[in-house]
């Protein structure tokens, strides 16, 4: 008697489970540290390999309060958007540095956001959830007078020999840096921002998201990554949602144009913080922590 073939409905889980379970290797072979040090310079102040021109939230959305138009309720105080965008833009203080409080703030309803929006973004989001809880365990923990900022928290460490670049020489053991954790952080922000600003902005006849989204990998992360975790995180793409899924899900209840609308100034603040963190990360030097 022949072995039966499995049923049809077991071998379309297959397929798409395997995109799945490679980038759930994907994030625990980075969880375990082993993140290689970008190609970058010495002394170059960006490490991207491109960088797209500043994102004009005013182009794509119009004034924030145009008289006459009502505010989607996604941009409200308990839209998904709106929650998100206030503590990262609370961040910013007016003394040009970044509250690492509502930074981390930010990024706990980043991560909400992020979560329902497909299975790929729910493996990436575990793995940014764990640095937000080891940063948050330094903002409130023994030490919480030195991590106020981005700013205070890089001056302390470095005073108290935190910051030895990969591959130095140090007497001491190995010890965790909030600087390295956040500028893990910092990248991964760039990928969440380029990529829902190429899903708010494309064309309806152009690329879809999954496409979109690995574009923006390849700009923000894949310079850090070795070439196997590359490789995987391409063919996780492949299992990414379409478009107007993700509009429908980031912006319940509108019309296309008011979600990429809202959507592209929900990028436009992460973009906002990210340029922020960026220039604070490179005019101390840590730009190669990690």
């Amino acid at each position: 008697m022949g072995v039966p073939h499995p049923p049809s409905v077991l071998r379309r889980w297959f397929c798409r489970a395997i995109p799945l379970a490679i980038f759930a290797l994907l994030l625990l072979y980075l969880s375990a540290g082993s993140l290689r040090p970008s190609s970058c310079r010495t002394g170059e102040q960006y490490c991207l390999p491109e960088e797209l021109p500043s994102f004009q939230v005013q182009q794509q959305s119009g004034p924030q309060d145009a008289p006459g138009r009502e505010k989607p309720q996604c941009l409200g105080p308990q839209g998904m958007l709106g929650r998100m965008m206030r503590p990262f833009r609370a961040s910013l203080n007016p003394e040009g540095d970044v509250e690492l409080s509502q930074y981390l703030a930010g990024w706990r309803e980043l991560i909400k956001f992020l979560n329902p929006l497909g299975s790929i973004f729910t493996f990436a989001t575990s793995e940014a959830f764990s640095k937000v809880s080891a940063l948050e365990a330094r903002v409130h923990g023994p030490d919480a007078s030195h991590y106020t900022s981005l700013a205070a928290m890089a001056e302390w460490e470095r005073r108290v020999g935190l910051l030895e670049l990969p591959g130095v020489a140090s007497p001491h053991p190995p010890r965790p840096s909030g600087s390295q954790t956040l500028l893990l952080l910092h990248r991964a922000l760039r990928w969440s921002q380029l990529c829902l600003q190429r899903v708010a902005t494309g064309a309806r006849r152009g690329p879809e998201a999954g496409v979109q989204c690995s574009d923006a990998y390849g700009t923000a992360l894949a310079p850090h990554h070795p070439w196997l975790v590359r490789q995987a995180a391409r063919v996780a793409f492949l299992a990414f949602p379409g478009r107007a899924r993700l509009l429908e899900l980031a912006c319940p209840g509108t019309r296309e144009a008011e979600a990429r609308a809202a959507l592209a100034r929900g990028a436009g603040t992460l973009e906002e913080v990210y340029n922020r963190t960026q220039g604070l990360l490179a005019a101390r030097g840590l730009l190669h922590l990690a």
